[in-house]
């Protein structure tokens, strides 16, 4: 975060540091994860789970950002909102794959915000489809789909219905693998 000190140099010129330290961002942001609310900018939404913070200001959303993308070789991407989601209120955006080992990841994220911030892991709340929970690696793993074929099941299937309904053909829910592929052709179904 920038903060502004007495510039020993020049007392008239304030001495800028630029990224955060412990504790900068102490009421900056509110203690709930937002998971899957936006889609991804780095590739379809079923390999790639986007979270989100709200934060109280631009320069700490940047500095954020830079902290997620320098600090977490399993961040994808980090940005924040282009404009103000209300006044001086900014969106904080994580990418990470969709796996197995999503929910550690998240959790990693969140116990670390504890340098930052005021929350304990205990504090933070999962937003997740128009529902609220206490966080936890287990409710996340519960309610969020773990890998790219978990999403498709979950997503594709009711669109699926609607397609059916529509008379407009139906998209493959799974990718057949090749061994799948080579016995579909050998007893002619494909």
């Amino acid at each position: 975060m920038h903060n502004n000190l007495s510039n020993p140099f020049n007392p008239a010129q304030p001495l800028l540091l630029e990224g955060l330290n412990y504790k900068d961002l102490d009421g900056m942001m509110k203690s709930t994860v937002h998971v899957d609310e936006f889609a991804s900018k780095m590739g379809d939404d079923d390999d790639i789970i986007v979270i989100s913070f709200f934060v109280r200001d631009l320069g700490a959303a940047k500095d954020l950002v830079a902290w997620f993308e320098k600090g977490y070789d399993f961040v994808l991407d980090a940005d924040r909102s282009p404009g103000e989601i209300k006044p001086n209120r900014y969106l904080v955006y994580v990418e990470i794959r969709r796996r197995s080992s999503a929910a550690h990841h998240v959790n990693t994220l969140l116990n670390d915000l504890n340098t930052l911030t005021e929350f304990s892991l205990d504090d933070w709340i999962m937003h997740y489809e128009g529902t609220s929970q206490p966080w936890s690696e287990q409710a996340f793993e519960t309610a969020v789909p773990m890998t790219p074929d978990a999403y498709r099941q979950t997503n594709q299937g009711d669109l699926n219905e609607m397609r059916v309904a529509a008379g407009l053909p139906v998209k493959l829910i799974h990718r057949p693998s090749a061994a799948v592929k080579a016995m579909q052709a050998m007893a002619g179904i494909i």
